[in-house]
C-alpha cells in the first residue's frame, strides 16, 4: 500500500518522474544525494524510496538506537554507530558494511543545506575502506525529476573520481540554486 501511494504522489499528484534505476543486483553502495539545498529534498527522495521500494540504511550515532525509541529508527534502515569503539566515524562506518551481507548507505556528500565550498569526503573514504560503489542520486528541481546514476567503482585517482561526480552534478538544477557550488567539488 505504502508502495502505491508513494508512487502516486510523486509521478501524479507532483509530477516528478525517475530518471535511471537504483542497482538491484547490488548488495551494498554508497548512495549519495546531492545538491542538498533544502528541506524539501528529504520528502521526495522518501517518495522515491518507498514508491520503488528500496531499501536504503542510514548511520545514527548509538544512542539514537536505544529504548524505547531505538526500533523505530532500525526499523527505517538506521545502524548505530559507536564511535567510542572506533577510531574514527569513517573506520566505524566501514565496519558496519563488513558486518552486514546488504547495506546501501544514504548520505548527503556537502552534509547540509547551507552552501558550501567542497564537499565533505568521508563517503569516498567509506567507500574505499568498504570497497562498494558509489551511486549518485540528484535531486533535479528544475526538471521535476530524480536521476539516478549507474554504479561507480572509485579508481586510485581521487581528482579523477571526483571529476566524475562533477560531471553527473554539474547540470542538475537543485531547490534553491544559489546554494549549490556546481564549480568544485574538492
Amino acid at each position: 500500500m505504502i508502495h502505491t501511494l508513494s508512487k502516486f504522489i510523486f509521478l501524479k499528484i507532483l509530477g516528478w518522474k525517475l530518471v535511471g534505476a537504483f542497482p538491484k543486483e547490488l548488495k551494498k553502495y554508497i548512495l549519495i544525494g546531492a545538491p542538498h539545498t533544502s528541506w524539501k529534498d528529504f520528502p521526495v527522495s522518501v517518495l522515491v524510496r518507498y514508491g520503488w521500494r528500496e531499501k536504503l540504511n542510514f548511520i545514527g550515532k548509538a544512542s539514537l538506537f536505544k529504548p524505547p525509541f531505538g526500533f523505530i529508527f532500525r526499523r527505517m534502515g538506521g545502524s548505530p554507530i559507536d564511535r567510542t569503539t572506533s577510531s574514527n566515524k569513517v573506520d566505524g562506518i566501514v565496519n558496519v558494511f563488513n558486518n552486514h551481507e546488504e547495506f546501501r548507505l544514504a548520505i548527503s556528500p556537502e552534509g547540509t543545506r547551507r552552501k558550501v565550498d567542497k564537499w565533505k569526503t568521508g563517503f569516498y573514504y567509506i567507500a574505499k575502506g568498504a570497497n562498494v560503489p558509489i551511486v549518485m542520486f540528484g535531486f533535479d528541481f528544475g526538471r521535476k525529476q530524480i536521476i539516478i546514476s549507474k554504479p561507480y567503482h572509485l579508481t586510485e585517482d581521487k581528482e579523477k573520481d571526483f571529476a566524475h561526480f562533477f560531471e553527473f552534478y554539474k547540470d542538475i538544477l537543485p531547490a534553491e540554486p544559489k546554494k549549490f557550488n556546481n564549480k568544485n567539488f574538492l
